[in-house]
């Protein structure tokens, strides 16, 4: 299977989106780009679609709205408490900030992941 990849414009836009926090770090995930707090992904690309981690409520929230998704790397095979955010939104980069926000949020609530150098 062939990984979609982001354009830079994609790229900028992800970037864009995220929270100005000192604890989120950028770094590569599936061939694209992704941000993690205490080690857990909470928003990523995957080649022009950008998804979010979510608790249980806010992703029935966001998948009320047309356009979103659950997020599955793999045909058939979606993430648990991933959603991908309507593209269409795009064009409200507020809306999808505000989106990355209650990921970041909550994510940074998760017990933190312990780094793959201080795994036995």
């Amino acid at each position: 299977m062939k990984m979609p990849r982001p354009d830079s414009e994609d790229r900028a836009f992800f970037l864009s989106v995220l929270p100005k926090d000192p604890g989120i770090h950028v770094r590569p995930m599936f061939g694209n780009d992704a941000a993690f707090v205490n080690g857990n992904m909470f928003a990523g690309l995957f080649g022009k679609e950008l998804f979010v981690r979510l608790s249980t409520e806010d992703q029935a929230e966001l998948l009320a709205e047309e356009g979103a998704s659950r997020f599955a790397p793999m045909e058939g095979r979606p993430m648990s408490s991933y959603i991908v955010v309507p593209g269409a939104w795009r064009a409200s980069p507020k809306k999808v900030g505000a989106w990355v926000a209650r990921s970041f949020a909550w994510s940074s609530g998760l017990p933190p992941k312990a780094s793959k150098k201080t795994r036995g």
